[in-house]
């Protein structure tokens, strides 16, 4: 009965403990309950069931310091742990962050330091406290503090090093420059580490704010010029301050940045500067120097010269920001020999200059003109003319050029390219053409006249510009492509299109005719420089021999019309539907005929013609020669059929002399006027006159060899007879040559023949053939 009213008083502790604590103990993995007020969880386990039970705490916490740095030579009592319950014997002990180390505890509770705490290295430590009876009963559990380090001031404030700002000249009084910022290790809730700024050390123009460490400007008049850099020193200080505060101090240098404050002021007051007449153009004159007070890069200077002299002088700026003084016109001595002006500088500021009252802005400028010798000068620095092509010029234009000096001496005119086509004047510089000019061989000339003083002085040079213009100089030329016609082509059928170009930069209208007519073809032109070929009559066959072609004619309409006669070959085609070529007869090419080329074919014809004729008045010639020989034929004979050697003039038995004899009597071996109106150059020349006429009719055979000698000597064409036929072709390869009187005059020879007489009877026919003289002879004979 005892044991189930236990068992039911359990059970209702533990419903109410469920009921009323929602958390459970730590170590059983229950959910725990609010411990702050209640204290402790107990559990309670009876069999598998287990009953929470809430225990209130009895640890009396106080709060526990210690001094940070106290010496600790022997440990040094900090606090005590307390219970509100009261036992007899109880123990202690400790747990956490430097427990039985740092910290230590007795049996009475009493919480000891044993050695010197830094709050800069620590400054709390959590600990956890147990509390048992004598029995080593566990009696307070888990009791947590905290033991706090106090802070003393042993930290002194450190900068890290020193500072640099700028701040522009002029600036208004609080414009800031630089803050500096000090760092103290001690605790900055405390005064030991809350830090106060201040200035030591030159206060004129900078202040500090003592909490920010801002520095700013306290004057409105930093000017660069004056001083343009500033040191001050800044002490921060902990205890807010206070005399008994550590103190550290760093350097700020203060840069004063310039602005444009000052007006850029002439070095002097008059500037004297001698220039050459002949000085170049846009060439600088001299430097006018100016002193500013600002920096080079607010150095802007602006110049003002006189309105009437700004077409020949510029002033301008150079690297150092001074005047530079510029040539913008040729000087001239003769005209001007010097020049006074003014000069002014000024800048443009939006505040009034520092040194306004003493710069110096205005300057006078002296330019004295040196008088030099000086080349010719052109009248234009370049000439450009026109000439026509095809044309000799004798006026094209004039180049001309003076002598700037005061002498003005003579001016001498050349060209200076010696193959250059035009001419030109050597004392009025007229330029006139050598030769004409072809535009489509070279559309400009560009050549250099040179202009000398007389006699040997200076020269300068100008370049000429010669255009050549067009005129219609240029005959069109066909252009068209290969033409073809088909068998079955039928009237009126296109079979090509003709074009035509042109050299010439005249625009042309080109018109197509025919130049001669054409029985299959004609040419219908369009107006627009194009026209068509067209079957006259058709159709045609490939088996025709004949090539087909027409003479086109095509007129350029210019002024004056060039007119080309071009022939166009057409080729003959076997084509089928589609009037595509199958099979093709090659025809002639078409060959375009110039006037040139009409000329040069007409000049060949007449050489060829006078050739023929004079070869067929020397062959009537020479059938004439023959027509006198018809009367001796049978001299002919007889003599054309002796062609052996025989024994000299004493063998009359190698020949029938008697044929020679009645020859003489009947007068056919005689020369007749009618027949030969010109007598033989031998017998005029050779026969003395008292032998001018030497008797044949005793058979003497001197008389018929002397004629058909004549006549070979007349007639190198004709073949010579018998003895005279052996004598022309005889001997070639002997070293004596031939003894033929073909190959030389009988009235040209030099050859002395007297010596014939000296070789016997045997030579004496010879020797008067050849026109030895002696009574003897004829006498002997």
């Amino acid at each position: 009965m005892m044991a189930l009213l236990q068992l039911l008083t359990m059970g209702l502790m533990a419903t109410v403990a469920w009921c009323v604590l929602p958390a459970v103990a730590e170590d059983s993995g229950l959910p725990v309950l609010e411990a702050e007020k209640l204290g402790p969880v107990d559990i309670v386990k009876k069999e598998s069931h287990p009953v929470l039970i809430r225990q209130k705490r009895h640890w009396i916490w106080n709060s526990l310091y210690v001094e940070e740095e106290k010496p600790a030579p022997i440990p040094y009592k900090i606090g005590q742990l307390k219970s509100s319950q009261s036992l007899g014997v109880r123990s202690f002990e400790i747990e956490g962050e430097g427990a039985n180390s740092i910290f230590t505890v007795d049996e009475k509770g009493d919480l000891f330091v044993t050695r010197s705490l830094d709050r800069e290295e620590k400054s709390k430590y959590h600990l956890t406290a147990r509390m048992y009876d004598g029995n080593k009963k566990l009696i307070e559990d888990s009791g947590d503090f905290e033991v706090q380090v106090t802070d003393i001031n042993d930290n002194m404030p450190v900068f890290p090093g020193a500072y640099k700002g700028s701040i522009m000249e002029r600036s208004p009084i609080g414009t800031t420059v630089v803050q500096v910022n000090a760092s103290d290790a001690d605790d900055p809730t405390t005064a030991n580490g809350e830090l106060r700024y201040s200035l030591i050390q030159d206060l004129s123009a900078f202040q500090i704010d003592t909490l920010s460490g801002w520095i700013s400007c306290k004057i409105e008049n930093l000017d660069r010029e004056t001083k343009s850099q500033y040191v001050v020193v800044v002490k921060a200080q902990d205890m807010r301050g206070k005399a008994s505060g550590s103190t550290a101090t760093t350097s700020v240098t203060i840069t004063i940045n310039d602005i444009n404050d000052n007006i850029a002021s002439f070095t002097r007051r008059v500037y004297e500067m001698p220039v050459r007449e002949d000085h170049s153009v846009t060439k600088e004159i001299g430097t006018l120097e100016l002193e500013d007070r600002d920096l080079i890069d607010n150095k802007e200077p602006l110049f003002t010269i006189p309105n009437d002299l700004t077409h020949i002088f510029a002033i301008e700026r150079n690297d150092d920001k001074n005047g530079k003084l510029m040539l913008k016109k040729a000087l001239d001595y003769e005209t001007k020999s010097t020049y006074t002006f003014s000069v002014q500088v000024r800048e443009d500021m939006h505040l009034k200059a520092d040194n306004f009252n003493s710069a110096v802005t205005s300057a006078q400028i002296v330019i004295k003109v040196l008088d030099v010798d000086e080349p010719p000068v052109f009248s234009q620095e370049i000439y450009t003319f026109s000439v026509e092509e095809e044309s000799i010029v004798g006026n094209i234009g004039r180049v001309t050029a003076k002598d700037p000096d005061a002498a003005n001496k003579q001016i001498r005119y050349s060209i200076l390219d010696d193959d250059c086509p035009i001419a030109i004047h050597p004392f009025s510089g007229q330029l006139s053409t050598k030769r004409t000019l072809d535009r489509e061989m070279e559309a400009t000339h560009v050549f250099q006249v040179r202009a000398q003083e007389e006699p040997s002085g200076l020269e300068s040079f100008v370049k000429v510009n010669i255009t050549v213009q067009d005129i219609n100089d240029n005959k069109p030329e066909l252009a068209v492509d290969e033409i073809f016609l088909c068998e079955n082509d039928v009237t009126n059928t296109v079979i090509g299109t003709l074009r035509a170009t042109d050299k010439d930069d005249q625009p042309a209208t080109f018109r197509f005719s025919l130049a001669s007519e054409s029985s299959n073809f004609s040419i219908r032109d369009h107006g627009n420089s194009t026209a068509d070929v067209i079957v006259k009559m058709g159709p045609f066959s490939l088996d025709d021999p004949k090539d087909y072609s027409v003479d086109v004619r095509i007129d350029d309409g210019g002024r004056p019309a060039q007119t080309s006669i071009t022939k166009l070959a057409i080729k003959s085609c076997q084509c089928d539907a589609r009037r595509i070529p199958t099979r093709c007869k090659a025809g002639a090419r078409r060959m375009g005929v110039s006037v040139h080329a009409l000329i040069a074919i007409l000049l060949c014809i007449l050489t060829i013609l006078v050739i023929v004729i004079l070869f067929v008045m020397r062959k009537r010639y020479q059938k004439d020669s023959l027509a006198n020989m018809k009367n001796s034929g049978e001299i002919h004979e007889q003599l054309v059929t002796y062609d052996e050697e025989g024994g000299g003039e004493m063998d009359t038995n190698g020949y029938d002399v008697s044929i020679l004899s009645s020859a003489c009597h009947d007068g056919s071996m005689l020369r007749h006027p009618d027949h030969h109106p010109h007598p033989s150059l031998y017998a005029m020349v050779q026969k003395p006159p008292h032998h001018s006429q030497p008797t044949a009719c005793k058979g003497d055979m001197a008389v018929m060899i002397e004629m058909k000698k004549d006549e070979a000597d007349h007639d190198r064409d004709g073949f010579p007879y018998d003895t005279l036929h052996i004598y022309g072709y005889e001997g070639p390869e002997s070293l004596a040559g031939s003894l033929s009187s073909l190959e030389s005059s009988s009235t040209g020879s030099n050859l002395d023949y007297d010596f014939l007489s000296d070789w016997g009877p045997r030579f004496r026919t010879l020797a008067e053939l050849y026109g030895v003289d002696g009574p003897e002879y004829y006498h002997q004979y």
